[in-house]
């Protein structure tokens, strides 16, 4: 049975990365997709509709997921994708800008997004929210630690949030991929070749939001075998 065909998905970021690729899956699954993203994304799919926002801006946020319900009725899925990362390898010359921007995308923004999509799972009593974080809420690096501490910050209003919204039968998945093999890196002097590909972290994501409603994943962990061996 296709546990996705004709769930409303809300997903953010998607227009490009891990978002895109999530987001083509879905589509593919049968799901009626909504994305936010800060460029608009331009779609031929009749079940596929486009926000161009800022999660951390909660006009934004409010105004599509009012969108969203008025185009599908509501939400069944919020998939938080979103999010900023830059490296931080000096502090004395990191600005409260970049600090701002880190905190803003990676842990308002998921509560922002959370907050309208509870509003709109609690009176049917179903839903699942899926926060795609990272193994850097588990593990520090000295030349990101801003972009740690936004993903740490993450981790903890998501287990929050999860033990809270449990009993409205509502549904909380961290998914925590390593390294990913992504654009993020841009010419940066990193083993790309040990890092995650970005349409295997998709198939995971896809692998939750696939499993039965009684069922519930509270986190995800993953890293590539040549990375982890060093």
């Amino acid at each position: 049975m296709n546990q996705l065909n004709d769930k409303v998905v809300f997903l953010t970021g998607a227009s490009s990365g891990i978002g895109a690729a999530v987001q083509q899956l879905l589509l593919a699954q049968g799901a009626k997709v909504f994305s936010m993203s800060r460029r608009q994304v331009i779609s031929e799919w009749l079940n596929h509709q486009t926000f161009a926002g800022d999660v951390s801006s909660e006009q934004d946020v409010e105004e599509a997921f009012r969108r969203c319900k008025e185009a599908f009725g509501g939400v069944d899925v919020l998939i938080n994708n979103a999010g900023s990362g830059l490296p931080t390898p000096d502090l004395a010359d990191t600005t409260v800008e970049t600090f701002e921007q880190m905190v803003g995308t990676n842990m308002r923004g998921v509560f922002l997004c959370s907050r309208a999509a509870v509003r709109m799972m609690k009176p049917i009593g179903k839903g699942h929210i899926l926060n795609l974080i990272s193994m850097a809420g588990q593990r520090t690096n000295p030349n990101a630690p801003l972009y740690c501490a936004s993903k740490f910050g993450a981790r903890g209003l998501s287990s929050g949030f999860a033990d809270q919204v449990l009993k409205l039968g509502i549904k909380v998945t961290d998914v925590n991929p390593g390294p990913v093999d992504s654009d993020y890196w841009g010419d940066r002097k990193v083993p790309r070749e040990k890092f995650l590909k970005i349409g295997d972290v998709a198939k995971i994501i896809l692998f939750v939001l696939s499993q039965p409603e009684d069922l519930v994943i509270r986190e995800i962990n993953f890293d590539n075998m040549k990375f982890l061996a060093g």
